[in-house]
């Protein structure tokens, strides 16, 4: 007979049971909604542009479609040229195309509610938590009207600084739209501007213009919970909630490793970029010292895939497309509006292997120990991003002529998965086939970080729970 203990036991794990399951039904769910919420605002976005009310000029509608996949997907390749293609209607549903991507569906979706001044559902709030991979349910709408707010006032202020520069050159109102416009494409990573077919080449030496970009795109890429623990430490010390001053330390391990990657990244790949092409004619060897180092660093920024660029991508040294096509691969942090398989994926993999050298067994850092769990996810980031990007890789040099350079294509799909949006100026000359593949591993790369922490975090495999196998070693190396 059970008794009355056993039987709270048995009724606690059903119920636990239930829970574990309805959560993974919203997991997918959630996947499933990103997936097809992106899809369905790609295709809306293409008839749009495709319409002619859109378009100073006929264009073909996989062009159309080609150009809101890299709006959504906030990447920055185009077949055409939107400054001179679009019309003041196609050039305002980019700009809302761009900030969608940036946001996310599920987040502009959920500012939809909020503006209907709807309350979201104990399901609604479960999905928010899953895109954010938020720890607690608490606290999570605050958290999405946080990141909604603070874009928009990172925005707002990248618009006034570009318009320091816009307005005196174009007059109020078209230097006012052109400073909101790529503030927006520079806040987003997405890289698309309305100037002209040189992106921001003709500003290569303008402080305001370089900086402003920069800024935008080091803000977003470092990830909004980056921002969040940094101010939530400057918080507790103004109202003295602790003791001492703001110190590095006191943020959590996460914030501490994606600021030192950040940094590292970009300093690695100004000072690579600055020696590679210093006497190179068609890249800054025409530039004198200061505006070298400062084209270098921009370079190095918007590899952490932003897209805008201030000198020729084609004329880069072949050892410079592929120190950037591993920078592009890498990307920005989680958590923002960056692409690529992010700095703290691949800082927990080089502390691991680094770990693996010293003859360690677990990986630590900065005090503290990375979980086996994290390791793993983090591998299978890197691992299915760089399966994606092989792929399209050979299946363009398959499609593509020989005379083509392995390089270039390269260049492209790396862009491409990273959402960076840098071309070695092939894009626009790639067959329709190509460019097909270009969009497929675009949208892949916009959604896949988020797609492998929705299907990987937290599953826990069948035969974990019994570990009756017999171990067993296998060759390695």
């Amino acid at each position: 007979m059970i008794g009355a203990k056993d039987y709270l036991r048995h009724f606690r794990k059903s119920i636990w049971r239930m829970i574990v399951k309805k959560r993974k039904s919203i997991r997918w769910n959630t996947l499933r909604i990103t997936a097809l919420g992106f899809l369905s605002v790609i295709l809306f976005g293409g008839v749009l542009l495709y319409l002619p009310v859109s378009n100073t000029k006929p264009i073909a509608f996989i062009d159309a479609l080609f150009t809101s996949v890299t709006s959504v997907c906030v990447t920055g390749l185009v077949t055409i040229t939107p400054a001179s293609q679009f019309t003041l209607f196609g050039k305002v549903v980019l700009l809302i195309l761009i900030q969608i991507g940036g946001l996310g569906v599920i987040a502009c979706a959920a500012l939809f509610f909020f503006l209907l001044r709807r309350r979201l559902e104990l399901r609604e709030r479960i999905v928010l938590q899953e895109a954010y991979g938020a720890q607690h349910l608490g606290g999570i709408v605050g958290l999405v009207k946080k990141v909604i707010a603070g874009t928009l006032i990172v925005e707002g202020a990248g618009a006034a600084l570009y318009a320091l520069q816009f307005v005196p050159e174009y007059g109020l109102l078209r230097g006012v739209w052109y400073a909101v416009f790529h503030a927006v494409s520079a806040f987003c990573n997405a890289g698309i501007d309305i100037l002209g077919n040189r992106s921001l080449a003709g500003y290569a030496a303008n402080p305001i213009v370089n900086i402003t970009t920069m800024l935008l795109i080091i803000l977003s890429g470092i990830g909004f919970t980056v921002w969040f623990d940094v101010t939530e430490n400057i918080r507790e010390l103004m109202c003295r909630e602790t003791a001492g001053r703001w110190r590095f330390g006191r943020l959590k391990l996460h914030s501490k490793l994606a600021v030192v990657t950040t940094f590292i990244l970009i300093a690695a790949g100004m000072v690579f970029i600055f020696f590679s092409e210093f006497r190179n004619p068609a890249t800054i060897g025409g530039m004198d010292t200061g505006q070298k180092l400062m084209a270098s660093l921009f370079q190095s920024v918007t590899t952490r895939t932003a897209g805008f660029y201030t000198f020729s991508q084609g004329a880069l040294h072949e050892e410079t497309k592929l120190f950037c096509a591993i920078l592009m691969f890498i990307g920005g942090s989680p958590g923002g509006t960056a692409g690529g398989v992010k700095t703290t994926t691949f800082a927990m993999l080089f502390l691991s292997c680094r770990t693996f050298a010293r003859g360690g067994n677990d990986t630590e850092c900065m005090g503290r120990k990375i979980s086996a769990a994290n390791l793993r996810t983090g591998f299978c980031v890197v691992m299915v991003a760089f399966a994606v990007f092989i792929t399209g890789t050979i299946a363009v040099l398959t499609i593509e002529p020989d005379s083509v350079a392995m390089v270039d294509v390269l260049y492209e799909t790396a862009s491409a998965v990273g959402t960076v949006g840098l071309t070695a100026d092939l894009t626009p000359r790639l067959c329709r086939a190509s460019q097909i593949i270009l969009m497929i591993m675009m949208y892949m790369g916009r959604l896949g970080p988020l797609t492998l922490v929705l299907t990987f975090a937290g599953k826990q495999h069948p035969r974990d729970r019994v570990r009756s196998l017999p171990k067993e070693q296998v060759m390695v190396g």
